[in-house]
C-alpha cells in the first residue's frame, strides 16, 4: 500500500509527463473525476450539483508554474472563472493553489496577483480557499492569507490534519473560513504523523476543536466513520448546520454527496477543470488505491 502510494506521489511530480498529458485530453480514467478541460464543460457539471442543492468549490487545475508568464497565464484562467461563476449565476467558490500563480517565481509577485484575485471575488462576493500545498509552501502560504486577511473577509485556507503543527495554526485562524482535510502529500516523520491510525484520530479531534470555533467550516473527508462522528458530535453540542459544511471530490461517493445533501446539512463539492489534469489526478491515485481500477477500466475501454 504505502508503495504504491509513493509511487504514484512520484508520479505526480513528474514534470514531463504533466507536459505531456496536456496533449492527451482527459485520459486513464481522469474523466472521472476532473470535469473537463474547459469553463463551458465544468459549468454543466457545477449546475447540475446546484440542481442537487450542492454548491461546488472550483479548481481551475494547474502545476510546475516557474515564470511570470505561465503565472500571470493562469491568473487570467482564474479570473475569467470567477466572472463565469458571476455571469451564470451558479453556487460555487473558487480553490487556488498559490504556487500556480508565482509563489516558486516570487512571493511579492504571488501575493499581488492573489491581491487582484480575492478583489475581483470580493466584487462579485464569492469567496477564495487558498489550497494548501506541500510542506515546503506551507508558511509562505500562511504569511499570504495573513496578510489579505488584513485587507478581505472573503479569504481562507486548509488546515492538513496529519501536520504537527495544525492545532497551533487553528488558533490563529479562528475567525477564518477554513477547510479541514486528513492530508494529500507525502511528508516526513518530523513534520507530520504517519499512520492512518494517527492521522484520523488527529482529523477527528480538529474537527470538533474547530467547530467550536467562531469561522466557517468545511469538513472535506470521504471517511463515513469521520462523517458519523462529526454528526453525533454536532447533535450532542448544538452546534447548528449553518456553522460548517462537508465536502467530497468531483466523481467520488456521489450517493453519499446527495445523501447528505439531502438530510439537510450543508454540502459542497471540489470541482477541478482544466487541462492540466494530470498531476492531481497522480495524487487521486495515491490517496485511494482504488482508484487504479478506475483507471484500467478506462485504458481497456479504450
Amino acid at each position: 500500500m504505502g508503495l504504491t502510494r509513493d509511487f504514484f506521489i512520484a508520479l505526480s511530480k513528474n514534470q514531463l509527463l504533466n507536459t505531456g498529458a496536456k496533449k492527451w485530453g482527459l485520459k486513464l480514467g481522469a474523466s472521472k473525476v476532473v470535469a473537463g478541460t474547459d469553463i463551458d464543460s465544468m459549468m454543466k457539471s457545477v449546475k447540475e450539483l446546484n440542481a442537487n442543492g450542492i454548491g461546488a468549490t472550483i479548481d481551475n487545475l494547474g502545476e510546475f508554474v516557474y515564470s511570470k508568464e505561465e503565472a500571470l497565464h493562469a491568473k487570467e484562467n482564474i479570473l475569467a472563472t470567477l466572472e463565469a461563476i458571476q455571469q451564470r449565476g451558479v453556487t460555487a467558490h473558487m480553490s487556488i493553489k498559490l504556487t500556480q500563480i508565482g509563489l516558486d517565481v516570487d512571493y511579492k509577485f504571488c501575493l499581488e496577483n492573489m491581491r487582484e484575485i480575492v478583489e475581483a471575488a470580493a466584487r462579485y462576493a464569492i469567496f477564495i480557499n487558498i489550497d494548501m500545498e506541500d510542506y515546503s509552501h506551507l508558511q509562505q502560504t500562511m504569511d499570504i492569507l495573513h496578510e489579505l486577511l488584513k485587507e478581505y473577509d472573503n479569504v481562507g485556507t486548509v488546515i492538513q490534519s496529519y501536520l504537527y503543527r495544525s492545532e497551533k495554526d487553528l488558533e490563529n485562524l479562528q475567525n477564518a473560513r477554513l477547510r479541514l482535510v486528513k492530508g494529500a502529500y507525502k511528508e516526513i516523520a518530523e513534520v507530520s504523523y504517519q499512520s492512518k491510525q494517527d492521522i484520523d484520530a488527529n482529523f477527528l479531534k480538529l474537527i470538533k476543536i474547530r467547530l467550536q470555533q467562531p469561522g466557517f467550516t468545511s469538513i472535506a473527508t470521504h471517511d463515513h466513520h469521520i462523517i458519523d462522528a462529526v454528526k453525533k458530535f454536532v447533535r450532542e453540542n448544538q452546534i447548528p448546520r449553518g456553522r460548517f459544511e462537508f465536502q467530497m471530490l468531483y466523481g467520488f461517493r456521489t450517493d453519499m454527496q446527495k445523501e447528505l445533501a439531502d438530510e439537510g446539512f450543508a454540502f459542497t463539492t471540489y470541482v477541478p477543470f482544466g487541462q492540466d489534469w494530470y498531476g492531481y489526478y497522480m495524487r487521486r491515485l495515491a490517496e485511494r488505491p482504488q482508484n487504479i481500477n478506475l483507471a484500467l477500466k478506462s485504458m481497456v475501454s479504450k
